[in-house]
């Protein structure tokens, strides 16, 4: 399985993760906050399999734009996988004719540039040789995230979320599982704006990485640009075993 976080800045993209995309084995991806914006048209056509974790811009912002650039005149289109609540709103939010043309509705006459598929918490689904399975986190909407499984490997991607444990007990039940990429938003001088968002600090970090299953590479990535170098370096003063901070345009191959 090879997953790659997806720059968002046209300077120093390997460090700046303003949204959030990440692209697994070039055909499926974890939310579109910046999927529009990568690649080539041909690159971004290549993936037909998008999973939503939550309605929240950094999640969603380019999904209208993916959706043009990559229709043909065929059937063949992603494939857009998200809770009731997270397809709802980009029905109502995005594709409303006022946001962007109501690709739903056009698709139902024409060749279609997208069909939204509901997930469901605990549910998996099979694309392109991947088990991916949602699960609900805590966050300030309805919010998913995801257990993703091959042959060889599994990883999970936290979503956006405060402290929870559903997700973590499902780790310890995971075979092969490798790698979680976990969140941690704001350093810890912000721990009251982190709680009151529903996101992460590192010292929150650390207790989220306490109920996982020892050994696995764990990830920190939707680190505010901002506040990125603070949030490092108490991440770094954790000294927690087998850490890493996720870097743009880099391949993770598990």
């Amino acid at each position: 399985m090879k997953i790659r976080i997806l720059g968002s800045s046209a300077q120093d993209s390997r460090s700046r993760q303003y949204v959030s995309t990440y692209l697994i084995n070039g055909t499926v991806a974890i939310d579109a906050g910046c999927l529009g914006f990568w690649g080539t048209p041909q690159e971004q056509r290549a993936v037909r399999h998008v999973f939503l974790t939550h309605s929240h811009t950094d999640h969603i912002a380019s999904l209208p734009i993916f959706t043009e650039n990559v229709w043909t005149p065929s059937d063949d289109c992603p494939e857009i996988y998200g809770s009731a609540e997270t397809l709802d709103v980009v029905q109502r939010d995005i594709f409303n004719n006022r946001i962007w043309p109501d690709f739903v509705a056009l698709s139902a006459g024409m060749p279609p540039f997208l069909r939204m598929r509901e997930i469901h918490s605990g549910v998996p689904v099979t694309v392109d040789g991947l088990t991916i399975t949602p699960v609900k986190v805590d966050h300030l909407v309805p919010t998913v995230g995801f257990v993703v499984s091959d042959r060889d490997a599994a990883v999970i991607f936290g979503g956006d979320s405060g402290p929870t444990d559903t997700i973590w007990q499902i780790a310890h039940q995971t075979p092969r599982l490798r790698a979680v990429f976990l969140e941690a938003c704001f350093p810890n001088s912000m721990v009251a704006l982190a709680k009151a968002s529903l996101h992460l600090t590192p010292e929150m970090f650390a207790r989220e990485v306490a109920k996982m299953p020892s050994g696995i590479t764990v990830i920190a990535v939707h680190i505010k640009v901002c506040y990125r170098d603070q949030v490092i370096r108490e991440l770094h003063d954790l000294h927690l075993p087998s850490l890493e901070i996720g870097e743009c345009e880099q391949d993770y191959e598990f």
